[in-house]
């Protein structure tokens, strides 16, 4: 009986070790995702500012006539 209560308290214990750094892994991941999300808004932010820039033809003034 007293190794059977050993061997669960070491599963635990591995079990405890495994779960503390698959939470530090995803901590990690979440920072990362936080900053890619910043990182897409920004480009998109730019590509905003780029498009509304641009003038299509029809806003465009006509050529002058010769």
């Amino acid at each position: 009986m007293t190794d059977a209560i050993v061997e669960l308290e070491i599963k635990v214990a591995h079990q405890d070790a495994t779960l503390n750094e698959l939470s530090d892994v995803v901590a990690q991941q979440q920072q990362q995702i936080d900053r890619l999300l910043k990182e897409v808004q920004r480009l998109h932010d730019r590509l905003e500012e780029h498009v509304e820039s641009i003038r299509t033809p029809s806003e465009e003034a006509p050529p002058p006539h010769y």
